[in-house]
């Protein structure tokens, strides 16, 4: 290259003469010499988004510094070994970077798409001084995409010990892949038509494309992993049963998914919906022109993306105080996509033709002091509730032993066994609403305990 100023085009070129032979089609390959070939003012003409997308990934390789006490990796929940990810990607060893991350998280892929990353890698970098930070989680995508595909999954000698995980989340699959892993037989019981809990039923596909879930499923299957779906433990099956047919560990991830009530009038009306319910399917909900969704969650934004996406004309969102659950992502994509917000609203009741509020009266420093006399009654098609969600308690009743707190959440000791010996737990189910990567963290001391438990049966 004697031609000079191709800048990152030199950098993606010898990235790719390092990996081509794996990871880049010979089209691309080609364009890219077409680009080092041509001026830089002619690079549009021969760029493509793929090609572009590469160029993005290694610009925000290279941005990184190397600190010797990344914050970006000490405020992951799942501590990612971010530096060192970025340095083999450098260096053109991206399967063994893809190994890294999966063996950490082996939902690292959808990590990338779903964590709330201003919070944790991205919100920390110390290129934030510069108003520049390393989007790792653009560098993490497009390594755990092109691993997911390709790794070779290499298992320890089969123990012929069977291991239940009831609930197919991100827990669930967590340590169905770790357990298959180091030998054991694993089955998993979910009571949906799929698995990935809420990253299926809970996540819209503009956020987190069911394809990807597809993915997953395949990928686990050819682990080894038995899926047996449309199976609610707890029913038909309970947990002493598969004790009874030899399963030697139960580990359950079956997550929040009873919607928390208000408890005011009007919440069995036939216009009155649940987040938790309208996510899962929104096929089967018509909730007309105007949409009043309560809460301000992460949830409730998803809710009216949704609603919008699907032919809603106005949606607004209200909550009691001045302040937003959610992430400032997925409000600034709410708010752009159309989504109104309204402060300062209790609710107070939901009639046939919306829901009716009581005004907040706030002081100075934003706190609620007090409510106007005169009700709110606002008009709407329909009115969704997103507040939180529980878990369901049909496991706690029909297993002798098994205890769980005042909320429904079930109580496990430091090793995650619960008050059942042989029953594990982690993820929401022990915690309440989190994120992904939490349930991924819970579920990785939950499989040491489990093998510890295991080794010394």
């Amino acid at each position: 290259f004697k031609e000079k100023n191709y800048g990152p085009l030199k950098d993606l070129w010898a990235f790719v003469k390092k990996i081509s032979k794996c990871i880049l089609s010979d089209t691309l390959l080609k364009n890219i010499y077409l680009h080092c070939k041509l001026k830089p003012s002619k690079i549009k003409l021969v760029g493509s988004k793929r090609l572009n997308m590469g160029l993005h990934i290694v610009n925000e390789a290279n941005k990184c510094l190397q600190c010797k006490k990344p914050l970006c990796s000490s405020h992951c929940p799942i501590t990612t070994s971010i530096p060192q990810v970025i340095s083999l990607f450098k260096e053109g060893k991206i399967m063994e970077a893809g190994e890294i991350l999966f063996e950490n998280n082996p939902l690292s892929l959808v990590c990338s798409i779903v964590c709330d990353h201003e919070a944790q890698c991205l919100g920390n970098c110390i290129m934030n001084r510069k108003n520049n930070p390393v989007r790792f989680c653009d560098i993490e995508k497009f390594i755990s995409d092109f691993y997911l595909d390709r790794m070779e999954f290499v298992k320890k000698p089969r123990k012929n010990v069977m291991v239940a995980v009831i609930g197919g989340g991100p827990a669930g699959m967590t340590v169905a892949i770790k357990m298959i892993k180091e030998g054991y037989d694993v089955t998993i019981f979910d009571e949906k038509n799929t698995i990935g809990g809420v990253l299926q039923y809970g996540i819209p596909d503009f956020r987190l494309p069911k394809s990807l879930m597809q993915r997953y499923y395949d990928k686990m299957e050819k682990m080894g992993i038995k899926i047996r779906n449309n199976t609610a433990v707890g029913g038909a099956l309970e947990i002493k049963d598969l004790f009874r047919d030899g399963y030697k560990a139960v580990f359950v991830g079956t997550g929040v998914w009873r919607a928390k009530t208000l408890g005011i009038a009007g919440e069995s009306m036939p216009n009155v919906h649940f987040s938790v319910d309208y996510l899962a399917n929104p096929d089967g909900h018509k909730l007309g022109d105007s949409v009043a969704i309560i809460g301000m969650g992460n949830a409730a934004m998803d809710v009216a993306r949704t609603a919008l996406r699907r032919g809603s004309r106005t949606v607004k969102l209200y909550a009691r105080s001045k302040r937003v659950a959610a992430n400032s992502v997925e409000v600034e994509a709410a708010k752009y996509e159309g989504a109104e917000f309204i402060f300062g609203k209790a609710i107070e009741a939901i009639t046939y033709d919306g829901p009716v509020f009581k005004t907040a009266i706030f002081d100075e420093e934003g706190n609620v002091i007090d409510y106007e006399k005169e009700l709110d009654y606002v008009d709407a098609d329909s009115t969704i509730i997103s507040v939180s969600n529980g878990p369901k308690n049909k496991l706690v009743l029909t297993t002798d032993g098994l205890r769980a707190s005042d909320k429904g959440l079930l109580i496990v000791d430091e090793n995650c066994m619960t008050t059942v010996e042989g029953v594990f737990a982690a993820g929401d189910v022990v915690h309440g609403s989190k994120t992904v990567v939490d349930a991924v963290a819970q579920a990785k001391v939950a499989v040491e305990g489990m093998l510890n438990y295991l080794e010394n049966l």
